[in-house]
């Protein structure tokens, strides 16, 4: 056994570092069980590419940890189920401020800043499921401001609907931000309601993307509804819909943009998505099937029998000119230029994905319910090729799967230059599903799961440098003081 403070740094193996986790980081009261199941992909202890090799565990929530947001170069907020919110220093791992006003767990977090004379000034703005959204000063701990009870005005059955905020986009360049749910709201930076629209969904607006021209795209059911924010000559603000792209044939569970030009959105089907943001026009459209498709005599694309979570694509990323796509427990990079899949790992994980990053153009993360946290790395195909069902990726069209028009399925193998993604690190520490991760580029990572802790990763041999180095200058310091004893 491993004794070692979960407080400070621990260099060591990959071996030693996955028997210490396995026997601490756990949620104090829960069962010690086997940090990871056999994995269909594995790595040995030598990981050259994986420079994680220092760990700091830390503690403070006391449910599933779920978000992670920026909030300057040195400190990021976290929050979760149990309805906390608190803040870290990245370079120390110090738990700088604990803040409590949630009952229930809570739904979203974003930054807001605001420019006072020539200084920024970064908030916090939560929603809960207790239905209410806070603004938090992440300097001195207060919850600046509160809106309780949300209610909605939309009558389902014979009780009103309380709007519990699922989703928030901070519109810097209007100074508002807006909260989706059973409404979308928009309000001011200093918590006034400006407007809202009601919804007629049973889900509710789960994504919210800003669009050029004031327009905003919300993701809801199906559907991705188009929303004009516009001012009148008194300032006052209004929402008008706009338009509807009813062409997912799924709930769609992720909305990013994409560029200046372009946003993307996935479906519980495995759709993924290309439109233009400013005449919302798909660009192009990629179906992800897992079992072999059968084409008949008029080229119809039909579908296997697949479990509904291995084709879901459960979130998107991208850098502008590539989207990496989660489904399932596999990975995907799409290529925007040539909209073409460009490598691809059908098993990436042994559970499915909740959380990617393209860290390059060949790099890229991805963190899984299995507990994991893996960096890839896109290679050229071995020969012969590994072997992939021609569904992956098979339609290349504008226009939706039900059409009859499509082009014949092409095998992922037969796309030019396609490249597969290989393992090249694997973070081993979490006890429980890693529900996301936030980069701090040679700082280090940052990861947060059910099991109720966050790990701080960092580059082991810039911290042995930086020790080193502050060593230095504190003998420097002290030269030339009388020795002491």
């Amino acid at each position: 056994m491993v004794s070692i403070p979960t407080a400070t740094w621990h260099r060591a193996s990959k071996a030693e570092s996955a028997e210490y986790l396995r026997l601490v980081a756990v949620p104090d009261g829960a069962k010690k069980s086997q940090l990871k199941k056999n994995s269909v992909l594995c790595i040995g202890e030598e990981q050259p590419k994986n420079w994680f090799t220092e760990l700091q565990v830390l503690k403070g929530h006391f449910d599933i940890v779920r978000f992670l947001v920026q909030i300057d170069d040195s400190r990021y907020a976290s929050a979760g189920d149990d309805g906390l919110v608190l803040v870290w220093n990245i370079e120390t791992g110090e738990k700088l401020l604990e803040m409590r006003g949630h009952s229930q767990q809570i739904t979203a977090m974003a930054t807001l800043t605001r420019v006072s004379g020539d200084t920024p000034h970064t908030s916090l703005v939560t929603a809960s499921s207790d239905r209410s959204l806070s603004l938090w000063d992440p300097d001195t701990g207060n919850r600046v401001q509160t809106i309780s009870d949300l209610q909605s005005s939309v009558k389902r059955t014979s009780e009103d609907v309380f709007c519990v905020p699922q989703c928030l986009l901070v519109l810097e360049r209007r100074s508002v931000w807006l909260s989706g749910g059973a409404e979308l709201c928009v309000w001011n930076i200093d918590f006034q309601l400006q407007c809202q629209r009601q919804n007629h969904s049973d889900i509710g607006i789960t994504a919210l993307v800003e669009l050029p021209k004031n327009c905003i795209a919300a993701a809801m059911d199906k559907e991705i509804v188009i929303y004009r924010l516009t001012a009148s000559a008194d300032r006052s603000l209004s929402l008008a819909e706009v338009r509807c792209l009813s062409d997912h044939q799924d709930n769609i569970r992720t909305l990013i943009p994409v560029n200046d030009g372009l946003f993307a959105s996935g479906s519980h089907v495995g759709e993924l998505i290309l439109w233009d943001s400013s005449d919302w026009n798909i660009m192009a459209y990629e179906h992800i099937l897992w079992e072999e498709s059968q084409a008949d005599t008029q080229s119809e694309i039909r579908l296997g029998s697949p479990k509904p979570c291995e084709m879901s694509i459960q979130h998107l990323t991208t850098n502008g000119t590539l989207i990496l796509a989660a489904v399932g427990s596999g990975l995907y990079v799409y290529s925007i230029l040539t909209k073409t899949v460009v490598a691809y790992r059908r098993a990436a994980h042994d559970s499915n994905i909740l959380h990617t990053m393209l860290l390059s153009d060949s790099e890229l993360m991805s963190c899984s319910e299995d507990g994991s946290v893996r960096m890839w790395e896109m290679q050229d195909l071995p020969l012969p090729a590994e072997v992939a069902s021609p569904g992956f990726f098979g339609m290349w069209s504008f226009g939706r799967a039900s059409k009859q028009t499509e082009p014949p399925v092409r095998k992922i193998t037969e796309v030019p230059n396609i490249r597969t993604l290989e393992l090249t690190g694997d973070l081993i520490g979490h006890s429980g599903a890693v529900q996301m991760f936030l980069s701090f580029g040679e700082q280090g990572l940052v990861t947060c799961s059910t099991d109720h802790l966050m790990i701080l990763w960092k580059n082991g041999e810039r911290q042995s440098h930086l020790r080193s180095v502050a060593l230095f200058n504190k003998l420097e310091a002290n030269e030339g003081l009388p020795l002491v004893g």
